[in-house]
């Protein structure tokens, strides 16, 4: 006699579960209700009700970065956008309205503006921890979401509206933006990350944004050697100009060499723009020495 699997209970509605994870959130067990939100959220998806799961997953990841738990709030973003795949949902000014909300949840800079002793060194220090938590969780969800919005339906290159988020967010919750001088690191590695995905359109949008948002706020966008170089390499990738790229890099290699990211960046732009690979250090040497042995008399 054959064994019949038992059945799953049916899923209630939504809204149950989400009263009862706020109740564990409320409790201070933020790494329980994660748990939670993460397995039921999974099978809502798995029983294709899509809404549900958003529904769900929203909840949670307000609740999380409400109380600071960013890397939980993050996890549940960064489900949420998946399930936008998984349910091939198409973009709507719905959907952009409850991603604008999981990203305005996200908690703002709170870098200490002045430095004077060994203890506003520590806050200094662990608000720069946070920060890159902060940054990185964020900007994963949003890059999430404009691959996203270009696959189901928005801009081919994805929607204006996330694209802009994620330029106010680089103008002014990256910490190198709160002090002088640093800013333009963060605005040179965002669109060096979009170059190197052989993006020009987003790049060029990318600081154009950027630059509005600064104004905006009635402050100077950077006009550093680096921000230079960025304007002067989105000119030359326009044409077939592989040597003058090269010129480019080294003339203002000091520049470069203020990020140890920024080689690399610069490596895979060469290789998605001018087809040229990059060079790995025994390469070179062997490069060297071959070229040596040709200058040689025989």
């Amino acid at each position: 006699m054959s064994r019949e699997r038992p059945r799953r209970a049916a899923l209630p509605p939504a809204q149950e579960n989400i009263e009862k994870f706020e109740k564990v959130i409320n409790e201070g067990n933020y790494y329980g209700a994660q748990q939670m939100y993460k397995s039921i959220s999974v099978r809502y998806v798995s029983a294709e009700r899509y809404s549900e799961a958003l529904d769900i997953l929203e909840s949670g990841a307000l609740l999380q970065l409400k109380n600071d738990q960013v890397t939980c709030g993050a996890e549940l973003a960064m489900m949420f956008v998946d399930t936008l795949v998984k349910g091939k949902l198409p973009y709507s000014d719905e959907i952009l309205n409850h991603l604008r909300k999981i990203y305005e949840a996200f908690p703002r800079n709170a870098v200490p503006d002045h430095v004077e002793d060994d203890a506003d060194m520590q806050k200094l220090s662990e608000a720069l921890g946070a920060a890159k938590v902060r940054i990185e969780g964020c900007s994963s969800f949003l890059k999430a979401a404009i691959k996203w919005s270009a696959e189901f339906g928005a801009d081919k290159n994805g929607t204006p509206e996330l694209h802009d988020m994620l330029a106010e967010y680089i103008s002014s919750e990256s910490p190198e933006a709160c002090y002088p001088g640093e800013d333009d690191l963060a605005i040179a590695r965002a669109v060096l990350l979009y170059l190197a995905l052989g993006d020009m359109k987003d790049a060029n949008y990318l600081l154009d944004e950027v630059k509005k948002q600064v104004e905006s706020k009635g402050h100077e966008f950077p006009s550093s050697d680096l921000i230079q170089f960025i304007k002067y390499l989105l000119q030359t990738l326009e044409r077939d100009a592989l040597a003058l790229f090269q010129v480019l890099t080294q003339n203002y290699k000091s520049s470069i060499d203020r990020d140890p990211g920024f080689k690399e960046l610069l490596d895979e732009i060469a290789l998605k723009f001018y087809g040229v690979r990059r060079q790995t250090p025994m390469q070179g040497m062997f490069g060297d020495i071959f070229k040596m042995m040709g200058d040689m008399p025989m």
